[in-house]
């Protein structure tokens, strides 16, 4: 069932490209944007980059799921928000470690090959999960965050090119549900403060 985000929220999740936004103001103790609703964990299946196919909803269950939609040639936002995230999970124990899982889809399947993207999220964190399908597969996923299609650039001589994505990761809690979202501008520690805030809220 498609989950249409509020006006708001929509407004910040349509930010597209790799371009840097500004994050809204903190709502209580969590410096991410707060959603007035909660949006359901997603039910999709793509493949992983182990070539095995991985469905968000039931391998993700029971953890706190940060799922982002990017490419590995993104410029600026994809490297920042994956950079920061395992910057702050290699500070946490071993055992918080294990109930948060990062999870990149690729909006670029032409140049991302699960043998590209293994080796580009290894930069950060061999524990993060990279998934790859056709872009009609990607933009269902989207659509069912309401989040905008993929959109790839004119390519330039050298035959490099963008891809317009919406430059936010969900922070899906073990309920099955994100109640915050992080737009581009959210640094290291507004992640070292809000993810011990999410897995505490995981136990209630």
């Amino acid at each position: 069932m498609r989950n249409t985000l509020p006006a708001v929220a929509l407004a910040v999740a349509a930010m597209l490209g790799c371009q840097k936004a500004k994050p809204e103001m903190a709502q209580g103790a969590l410096r991410g944007v707060t959603l007035p609703n909660p949006v359901p964990r997603p039910d999709f299946t793509l493949t992983s980059t182990d070539g095995k196919p991985f469905s968000f909803r039931e391998r993700t269950a029971g953890k706190v799921a940060l799922l982002f939609f990017g490419y590995t040639n993104c410029p600026d936002v994809c490297p920042v928000h994956t950079a920061n995230v395992a910057a702050v999970l290699h500070t946490m124990s071993w055992e918080d470690r294990q109930r948060v899982m990062f999870v990149f889809v690729t909006t670029d399947p032409a140049r991302d090959t699960l043998v590209a993207l293994r080796k580009w999220l290894d930069h950060f964190d061999s524990s993060f999960v990279g998934l790859r399908g056709t872009v009609d597969q990607v933009n269902r996923a989207q659509q069912t965050l309401s989040l905008p299609p993929v959109i790839a650039d004119p390519k330039a001589a050298d035959g490099s090119y963008g891809v317009s994505h919406a430059a936010v990761v969900f922070a899906f809690e073990p309920d099955d549900s994100a109640r915050v979202l992080y737009p581009f501008g959210i640094r290291q520690e507004d992640w070292a403060n809000d993810l011990p805030i999410l897995l505490k809220r995981s136990h209630k």
